[in-house]
């Protein structure tokens, strides 16, 4: 049989144990013989020309965006609310509470949305000490500028809820030792300050508790404020005077304290309080500064300082006192006194040590350029009445420019402007000495 084969070279149709037939054209008798006997591998052999069968695939895979149901538009599911990793469909946020947030750790709840069962209660924060001297130490400063007490009090009021009772008395504590470390005009505005808030924010428990903190402390601030005793002795006056003390604390006090500084200021407090018409007097216990100071007062205090410095030269304690009348617009004036005291004098020591003076206060920015000339100008307009008194007036004064202008004292603008010296005409020169009748001059016209 495998002799006629070879010999006939016939296809032979061979059956796979899956019951399939299988033709092989491509295939040796040989390999058909093994596998019709089953003494070979089984080789699976298909036809070029066939196609091999692949498995069915379904209509719609695992991850199809595809509806099922044949209909949609191919948009995510739920809308893009499902899946792993989301928090909802987006703009789910934007919808009312009711479809959304009602959970009050939820990011998204609003409770000023919720319904009418919701009810808010407000909290109070209370300030700590610190707290309470930054807010009124903002507060004092900012009145230094605008000195009006009501914008003070409506301030305070608003916070005074978040101020606990006891401390509320560091209120006064702190605004004394701010008015400690500046100048009278200060201290006055912030005794007005205390006895307008007194019975609108604090009480006369404050103060006296306030005063009592001040008379302890005073060793400390003494170390920043060598005039402390003194000065807060004139604060208990004050307030005594303004009734915002009982005059009883100042004797009540007597005998009690042993600090040397706390003794000081209550003996200058009773002894200001007890003093003739010392009610009245304490109103200006601070002096009279600025512009409410009279002219004359302040002419005379320009000139004393002046005075004062001849004898000590020393400018830094001259700056000192000038700057303590707070009065810069004034300042013409004390060189308008420099300059008629040097040509009054007319030696050449207080020459030099008076323009010293005004050198060293225009290095110090106290002498604005401005009131330099100023008092410049006022001397060359009364030249003519200082040359009754000083007949060479005009030679010092003269010499006075030059110098100043030389130390960069003056601009040269003041220096141009300084009167030509007149010349007169003595009966000794021509005419035989013959005085000229006016006709000579100017000849009469008829």
């Amino acid at each position: 049989m495998d002799t006629d084969m070879k010999e006939t070279g016939e296809e032979v149709n061979v059956k796979t144990p899956e019951g399939n037939p299988k033709i092989d054209r491509s295939s040796s008798v040989q390999e058909k013989l093994a596998q019709a006997k089953g003494k070979s591998k089984r080789v699976r052999s298909v036809s070029i020309s066939e196609p091999e069968p692949t498995k069915a695939q379904p209509k719609y895979s695992k991850n199809s965006r595809k509806s099922r149901n044949g209909f949609g538009r191919g948009l995510p599911k739920k809308g893009g609310a499902g899946g792993k990793g989301v928090w909802g469909k987006p703009g789910s946020e934007l919808e009312s509470p009711a479809a959304g947030a009602l959970d009050a750790r939820d990011p998204n709840y609003d409770s000023d949305s919720m319904g009418a069962d919701v009810q808010l209660e407000a909290v109070t924060v209370e300030l700590t000490d610190e707290d309470i001297k930054k807010l009124t130490e903002s507060l004092v400063l900012e009145y230094y500028d605008h000195a009006d007490t009501s914008e003070v009090d409506r301030a305070l009021t608003e916070n005074w809820n978040s101020i606990s009772l006891r401390n509320r008395y560091l209120v006064v504590v702190t605004m004394i030792e701010i008015a400690m470390e500046h100048k009278p005009s200060h201290r006055e505005l912030t005794s007005i300050l205390l006895s307008d808030l007194y019975l609108e924010c604090v009480t006369q428990t404050d103060i006296v508790k306030g005063y009592d903190a001040l008379l302890g402390a005073l060793p400390e601030i003494v170390l920043d404020s060598p005039e402390a005793p003194t000065i807060l002795g004139n604060f208990l006056a004050r307030s005594v005077a303004d009734d915002c003390l009982p005059p009883k604390y100042l004797t009540s006090h007597k005998g009690k304290l042993e600090c040397q500084y706390a003794i000081q200021a209550l003996d200058r407090a009773d002894m200001l309080v007890n003093m003739k018409h010392g009610m009245v007097k304490l109103d200006n216990v601070w002096g009279v500064g600025g512009a409410r100071r009279p002219v004359r007062s302040l002419i005379k205090q320009m000139t004393l300082l002046l005075k004062e410095f001849l004898t000590s030269e020393d400018p830094e304690e001259a700056i000192r006192c000038l700057t303590e009348l707070e009065v810069p617009h004034f300042h013409h004036e004390l060189v308008y006194e420099a300059l008629s005291m040097a040509i009054e004098r007319s030696d050449d020591k207080s020459i030099a040590q008076l323009v010293r003076l005004l050198k060293a206060m225009a290095d110090a920015g106290v002498l604005s350029i401005t009131q330099m000339d100023g008092g410049f100008a006022r001397i060359y307009e009364n030249i003519a009445d200082l040359q009754l008194d000083v007949p060479n007036a005009h030679s010092l004064m003269e010499r006075l420019v030059t110098v100043t202008f030389d130390q960069n004292i003056i601009s040269k603008d003041t220096k141009r402007k300084m009167p030509a010296r007149g010349r007169k005409r003595f009966v000794s020169e021509g005419d035989g000495g013959r005085i000229k009748e006016r006709g000579d001059v100017f000849p009469l016209s008829y």
